[in-house]
């Protein structure tokens, strides 16, 4: 997840609101265990495409929403207008790296 809001211009930091989930693929070891133990294990890389899926879904689903977006009216008068579509082609195309 972290890569796809990244690859969308955004960093995280404290306060921004991001979520980031994780899960261990390691083996469950008891300090205990006094005998050889048998492991089973995948190359790392096994599991890239499941980190450019995840990076890939992440970012499609924030340009979605940023796209998606219409002027809104929010609290005391604040306005956010919806961006414009053309304007934001035109920006992804000049500042995002090409990908292969």
């Amino acid at each position: 997840g972290v890569m796809g809001v990244a690859r969308t211009g955004s960093v995280a930091h404290t306060g921004s609101g991001d979520l980031f989930l994780a899960f261990a693929t390691g083996n469950d070891l008891r300090v205990e265990d006094e005998q050889p133990i048998n492991l089973r294990a995948l190359p790392d890389w096994s599991l890239d495409p499941l980190f450019d899926a995840v990076a890939e879904a992440v970012e499609e689903a924030i340009l979605n929403a940023l796209v998606a977006a219409d002027d809104m009216t929010g609290f005391a008068g604040h306005r956010a207008p919806a961006l414009p579509h053309d304007a934001l082609q035109e920006v992804m195309a000049r500042y995002r790296p090409a990908r292969a």
